[in-house]
């Protein structure tokens, strides 16, 4: 067995490249109230409890996240070094950013500091009635952004696979950009290689697992994107991917399988997030959003898109929702339009109006107008 002197030993010296983001146990204490429960605790993931407080760190000083590790968590040292080493490594403005950490004291505590993201994560926002479904998009959007930066190796740049992608690990700021969290789980691939194959035993959480991972022990950047589907049917439903028992500890049905079926069926419409405050969603916007969702969930793993793609995809999908808004504010203006185009304009839905109107229409009197 090791002793815990070694350990500390080991733990100092892994850490002598980080020293310049060390903060003081003290200063920490002090920000929390001795972490208080009451006032100062914001949440609880598998490290531990996180806490606010404001604190001096790498960047300035400002009010941040603490995370403090519990010893009765599956979490241990391997996690805080990992998220240490991890997120010096990668940085993105949809990765969230460690600003400093803390080993020290008779407990022997191990601390990571974030910038604080001050909406909390997006599994607390699925079924908002203030978000309308643009901002829904660019939240997915972001962490497709996040997660193409691990995704896509460079020279001396590594791809990481996270292994722990759900809503409950993306986190939100004031203006609702997301960032990517909690790297306790990932793994680092080789640089310049196209594809990264790690034997390594099934981890994350109940539900996003890609079940060929789980079945193989075989992990790929295409575990990532199965993961991430969840979270964009999760999205789209407005609710989480599994049911509770009452005691809200037990696992009751994980709903993936269901969405999977609907939109085999073409039955979207029945599981898809609806609010009176909310203006629907658009078909068309539907039908791309949904379509890169199911793409992430293919059991072929081959089937399944990059993140690259997902970016594309949803970029696409938000340009629409902004295209379709602009169009609703001119509707008057084009319907008067139409009755004075040369040739007469023959369509019958408005889907098809909004394909012609792109492309320029002669009016009477040689105008030609566009949107």
């Amino acid at each position: 067995m090791i002793s815990s002197t070694y350990m500390e030993a080991y733990l100092q010296k892994f850490l002598q490249p980080f020293k310049h983001l060390k903060i003081q146990l003290e200063e920490i204490t002090s920000a929390t109230n001795n972490f208080d429960d009451q006032n100062n605790y914001i949440g609880h993931g598998g490290y531990g409890k996180v806490y606010k407080g404001e604190v001096s760190h790498s960047k300035g000083r400002s009010v941040v996240a603490i995370k403090r590790l519990d010893r009765t968590s599956r979490q241990g040292i391997p996690e805080f070094l990992k998220e240490i080493t991890m997120l010096s490594d990668y940085r993105h403005e949809n990765l969230i950013s460690l600003l400093g950490f803390c080993s020290e004291g008779k407990l022997n505590q191990q601390i990571l500091v974030y910038e604080l993201a001050s909406r909390g994560s997006l599994d607390r926002h699925l079924n908002s009635p203030h978000l309308t479904w643009p901002q829904c998009i660019k939240i997915c959007l972001d962490a497709a952004k996040g997660l193409r930066h691990l995704h896509d190796p460079r020279k001396t740049h590594r791809r990481l696979i996270h292994c722990d992608v759900k809503s409950g690990n993306i986190l939100l700021d004031e203006q609702w950009n997301a960032k990517v969290s909690d790297f306790g789980l990932s793994t680092m691939g080789s640089a310049n290689e196209q594809h990264s194959l790690i034997v390594i035993p099934a981890a994350g959480t109940d539900g996003y697992i890609d079940q060929v991972y789980w079945m193989t022990h075989t992990l790929t950047k295409e575990s990532d994107v199965y993961s991430f589907g969840v979270v964009l049917f999760e999205v789209l439903c407005g609710r989480l991917c599994y049911t509770l028992e009452n005691k809200g500890h037990v696992v009751k049905e994980i709903l993936v399988p269901t969405w999977k079926k609907n939109y085999e069926e073409n039955m979207l419409n029945d599981i898809i997030f609806e609010n009176p405050n909310i203006e629907p969603m658009h078909q068309s916007v539907l039908k791309r959003f949904s379509g890169i969702a199911y793409q992430c969930l293919k059991e072929s793993r081959e089937e399944r898109p990059e993140m690259s793609e997902i970016v594309t995809e949803l970029e696409t999908a938000l340009n629409i929702h902004e295209f379709i808004g602009k169009w609703n504010e001119q509707l008057h203006e084009n319907q008067e339009m139409i009755k004075t185009a040369e040739p007469p304009l023959n369509f019958k839905f408005e889907d098809e109006l909004m394909i012609l109107v792109p492309k320029g229409v002669l009016l009477n009197g040689g105008k030609t107008v566009s949107n």
